[in-house]
């Protein structure tokens, strides 16, 4: 693991909340846009925060935000990877203690017809965005009781509203919330909560990225999704990093198995 960089350019987003000083914090897809930003946030408001991904030069470059942001190469995809993300998470930062909160961040998605699905395609989707928070959660789970933990799982508003084309997409993030409600009653009496926030349209560069999308195919989708937004514009990455901070802190401690919107209203469109 490498250690954090400084970055002058950051500027302090402005949370600051003593709950979060010295709590250590995992962000799973922590280099592009809403985790970056939650790491941020965590990072400015006290917490200790270990961001993962695939990508070693990107992943290097956001732990450089702030100098409480350190850097674990993992895939979420991966069971081989979640108990090692976690070990080598709570190992970066073990003289602030354990774990306190895991954010589910890391997602896949595809625009994928169902005349395109293959077994290998939709395994993928449900890999990332299923599987994976599922083991880590797992992984992390003797550390968040422990600490009287919370986890944020990071769903989408497909998870509930139907789009063609995006069938196995929306199924995985349809999934995820359930598996939110479900740990929510299971893991209360432990005292461990478990929330998601379900994310719209964001700038996060996930259509030219995870969707695979041409610039131009991606500016179309863009003005489409904006039109379609009853507050009429494409979230930014903070808009949702604020509620997985918010889901997160010790004081919402009556608050679990709650699926937050956080898209400008599209979800009642």
């Amino acid at each position: 693991m490498s250690p954090p960089l400084k970055n002058p350019t950051f500027k302090d987003p402005g949370f600051k909340d003593p709950a979060f000083k010295d709590r250590v914090v995992i962000v799973t897809g922590g280099s592009p846009g809403i985790g970056r930003a939650a790491a941020r946030h965590f990072a400015a408001a006290g917490a200790r925060v270990v961001i993962t991904g695939r990508r070693a030069a990107a992943l290097h470059e956001a732990a450089g935000d702030h100098p409480n942001i350190a850097a674990v190469v993992a895939d979420a995809a991966s069971p081989e990877d979640a108990a090692r993300t976690v070990a080598q998470a709570v190992g970066a930062v073990e003289a602030h203690g354990g774990l306190d909160v895991l954010v589910n961040n890391a997602g896949a998605g595809a625009l994928l017809p169902l005349a395109d699905a293959t077994a290998g395609r939709i395994e993928s989707i449900f890999a990332v965005n299923v599987v994976g928070p599922s083991l880590l959660a797992t992984a992390a789970l003797p550390h968040l009781v422990k600490s009287k933990g919370a986890i944020v799982n990071v769903s989408s508003t497909y998870g509930r509203k139907p789009a063609a084309g995006l069938s196995h997409y929306a199924a995985s993030k349809a999934a995820l919330e359930h598996l939110t409600r479900c740990w929510a009653l299971e893991l209360a009496p432990q005292g461990v909560r478990v929330n998601a926030v379900a994310a719209g349209p964001t700038e996060s560069g996930a259509l030219t990225g995870m969707m695979g999308l041409t610039a131009e195919q991606a500016a179309a989708v863009e003005a489409q999704e904006r039109e379609a937004i009853p507050l009429k514009r494409r979230g930014k990455p903070d808009d949702v990093a604020r509620w997985i901070l918010a889901l997160a802190d010790p004081a919402a401690d009556w608050i679990t198995g709650q699926i937050i919107a956080a898209d400008g209203g599209l979800g009642l469109a």
